[in-house]
């Protein structure tokens, strides 16, 4: 009976390993945590590395995103006025950006201790899961915002209560189904040319969640505008009714919340474009540094998440400072709100 081949110990292709080596040729990844040669036939420069420090490096952001998240979940869920449509769906944004940061965590503890390919098959299921939820959250919160503006009057009934818990089914749904793909069997273990550059997702998995990513960017990146416009007309309005100059601090916060818009888009962009479009023009050949490279970046977008939606809130900061020190200070307290806070 032949041995069966050692398990690779990360989810990018096999020679994930082969940028670190000192010598020439790529080196093959059954060595980097498989079975290694005498230690007298290699001298210690020559010894592969045990662990990826790309690897460490996304474990380590998983265990920031992981801390930084769970506070903004349990401050949301301890805290009864956190109830509206538009903290359910900051909820919702901070519980998947957690389970992201456990799925990266898990992924590491599995890959370098289980070995084994069922466990990583586990945890990427729910990284994919967890960062499609995370994408589809900020796609509602987007939605939510435009509603918010467009429909003022009636934003507050029980209809929007009623549509956004709506979303938040639908979303996690589909969300559910995307990480199962590489749970059900739809991966590429048995066959390595049908791997992407993310393994176990075959080409097939990959080109599925980046086609999904660019529509629901093309989206957001439409609604967001119909935002500014509506946040611009309400400006002009107020400026006829106050007789409001240009140079007013008024024109100043709503240009200030234009260019909030444009960070918060700009930010999702920077974070997560590169590695959709490269993960639909390369291939498992590639070299797997540059998976990395495009990969981490996608990663910190859950760091930032939270400092965007979560901190920068009025009602989330008294929570924050009401669970650290007791108190809420006066400058959090009379803050407020202006359009830079859309």
């Amino acid at each position: 009976m032949s041995e069966e081949p050692p398990v690779t110990p990360s989810w990018l292709a096999p020679d994930s390993t082969a940028w670190a080596s000192g010598g020439g040729g790529p080196m093959d990844n059954s060595t980097s945590l498989g079975t290694l040669p005498p230690g007298d036939s290699l001298r210690p420069s020559q010894l592969p590395l045990l662990v990826n420090p790309w690897d460490i490096v996304l474990c380590s952001s998983g265990t920031l995103i992981a801390c930084e998240n769970a506070l903004v979940v349990l401050v949301i869920w301890q805290n009864p006025a956190l109830r509206a449509p538009m903290f359910l769906l900051i909820g919702s944004l901070a519980l998947a950006d957690l389970l992201a940061g456990l799925g990266l965590v898990l992924h590491f503890t599995c890959a370098y201790l289980l070995r084994s390919d069922s466990a990583q098959l586990l945890t990427v299921g729910l990284i994919v899961a967890s960062f499609s939820a995370s994408v589809f959250s900020l796609l509602a919160i987007t939605i939510d915002r435009y509603l918010s503006l467009y429909y003022a009057l009636t934003y507050n009934s029980e209809r929007t209560a009623a549509f956004t818990y709506t979303m938040l089914v639908l979303l996690w749904g589909l969300s559910l189904c995307l990480g199962l793909l590489p749970v059900t069997g739809v991966n590429c273990l048995a066959e390595a040319a049908t791997c992407s550059v993310v393994r176990p997702l075959t080409k097939n998995n990959i080109a599925v969640l980046s086609v999904s990513f660019l529509l629901l960017f093309g989206l957001m990146l439409q609604l967001y505008v119909q935002i500014c416009k509506i946040v611009m007309r309400h400006a002009h309005q107020i400026a006829l009714q106050h007789h409001f100059l240009a140079a007013t601090p008024h024109y100043v916060t709503t240009r200030k919340g234009v260019s909030t818009l444009a960070i918060i888009l700009g930010t999702f962009a920077a974070c997560w474009m590169p590695f959709t479009v490269y993960s639909l023009i390369a291939d498992y050949t590639y070299p797997p540094l540059y998976t990395y490279a495009t990969l981490v970046p996608a990663t910190y977008n859950s760091v930032i998440n939270p400092v965007i939606y979560a901190f920068r809130n009025q009602e989330i900061q008294k929570a924050l400072w009401l669970v650290c020190c007791g108190c809420v200070p006066t400058s959090v307290a009379h803050r407020a709100r202006t359009p830079s806070d859309v």
